[in-house]
């Protein structure tokens, strides 16, 4: 027999105050992580989860901020709290990251270079027949996002995700799966299920893509390492101009 909506629905938190927190997080969490909080969702207001789980907004507040220490919610000053992933990282190593803070989005992007760079390198080199069709398919599944104007953050994170399975070593997939999508900087644009990056940026970063699959179609070591620092210091210089 199938579970009734209220079965279905996480239990209502109860106990002391950090009890609570935690429970309404856990609760929140397990819904986000589940779908029934789509990406660019809004979540319920404070009044609303207040009156749903009958804690105080304290509560609901350091259950909101424990999502975003998460990175699957960010708030908006006067708007709520919205999903931005719904996927958790498998460690702590972005515990400090702040999602719409342009100098951590920066660090990330430092921290990928020094991945990433050889990594595409690698790939070159060592991809097989299969892994280079990957490539090529995450590279058009992008574009074509690009164009119909839908979102392109997972699109995107697939794209780099083929190329670190590429390099035929796992310890370079598992870098970037334990980050997760926050390694996309316009992740934080995300709030609906339309893309809000400019068509422009987005043209722009389809066109870096497309030089680094085909170097590393073409087995061009050198030149997929140039196209991926082109890629990754062009998104840190754009993010720097916004910074300044």
């Amino acid at each position: 027999m199938g579970k009734t909506e209220e079965q279905q629905r996480p239990a209502k938190p109860q106990g002391g105050r950090a009890n609570l927190v935690q429970n309404l997080a856990a609760s929140l969490r397990e819904e986000i992580l589940s779908d029934a909080f789509q990406l660019g969702t809004k979540l319920p207001s404070e009044a609303a989860l207040t009156e749903e789980y009958k804690v105080s907004r304290t509560v609901v507040r350091e259950a909101i901020a424990s999502l975003r220490s998460d990175g699957l919610v960010e708030t908006r000053q006067g708007a709520g709290a919205f999903v931005i992933s719904q996927s958790m990282p498998s460690n702590n190593m972005l515990k400090s990251f702040i999602p719409n803070k342009i100098s951590s989005i920066i660090e990330v992007l430092e921290l990928r270079m020094a991945v990433e760079i050889e990594a595409a390198a690698l790939a070159a080199r060592r991809r097989s027949p299969a892994q280079e069709g990957a490539i090529l398919e995450a590279c058009n599944d992008m574009k074509e996002l690009a164009q119909k104007g839908a979102l392109t953050v997972k699109a995107d994170f697939e794209f780099h995700k083929a190329i670190a399975d590429a390099t035929n070593n796992k310890r370079f997939p598992e870098f970037l799966e334990m980050m997760g999508n926050q390694i996309i900087p316009r992740q934080q644009l995300v709030s609906s299920n339309k893309e809000v990056a400019t068509s422009r940026y987005l043209q722009q970063i389809v066109a870096e893509h497309d030089k680094i699959a085909l170097s590393i179609s073409s087995q061009d070591e050198q030149g997929a390492r140039d196209a991926m620092r082109l890629h990754l210091e062009g998104g840190s210089n754009r993010y720097r101009e916004l910074l300044r």
